[in-house]
């Protein structure tokens, strides 16, 4: 179960290069656990920390400044690389709600959507242009599909209707079907008493 979510309302964090793959996001060595508790601890770990094992304070998401930001503003080509579902469990995990880029990865695309985590694309120019405004406060709108700035720009970015339902109840591909339970049995009780073997 996801959480519910209507509009995501925050300042973001940018990493502006461009291909980061899902490596990247979340190397194969933390792919062990089936669990999405504390892996965002693990997200962008060899950009994070060092190789003596100390933090990185120059990394966008160790900045104190970007402590709690919700939306992450990235380069070109986002999520690509390796299929893994951990990839978006460790950016949620790390409190992302929405990744704003001006291409997203199709696989990652997919495994966002299902886990809670919001792929925003739009041109390059305006993602270039948000980038240097990190500090605006951002609203994404789920369900007009727009992202808007604080100055009233208005940005729409596509998003399938269905992810865009499971997003606004919070609940998954499973989750859906599994609130409309009493609608299903209804129809196969109705169905069954109606049909017949030829």
């Amino acid at each position: 179960m996801n959480a519910v979510m209507n509009v995501i309302r925050s300042r973001a964090v940018v990493l502006a290069q461009a291909n980061i793959d899902t490596d990247r996001i979340i190397p194969a060595r933390f792919l062990s656990t089936t669990t999405r508790s504390g892996l965002g601890q693990h997200a962008f770990a060899d950009w994070r920390v060092r190789s003596d094992g100390s933090v990185d304070p120059e990394f966008a998401l160790n900045r104190p400044q970007n402590a709690g930001r919700s939306i992450l503003l990235a380069g070109r080509n986002f999520g690509c690389g390796s299929s893994r579902e951990h990839a978006p469990w460790a950016l949620t995990d790390a409190g992302l709600r929405a990744v704003v880029s001006s291409q997203v990865a199709d696989i990652f695309r997919a495994n966002a959507l299902k886990n809670g985590l919001v792929p925003v694309v739009l041109d390059e120019a305006v993602v270039q242009a948000l980038m240097q405004r990190p500090d605006d406060e951002l609203e994404i709108d789920i369900a007009a599909g727009e992202l808007r700035t604080p100055d009233g720009q208005r940005h729409a970015f596509a998003l399938d209707a269905f992810a865009r339902t499971c997003l606004l109840e919070g609940v998954d591909e499973l989750g859906y079907l599994l609130a409309r339970d009493a609608d299903i049995q209804r129809y196969e009780t109705t169905h069954r008493e109606t049909s017949h073997v030829v």
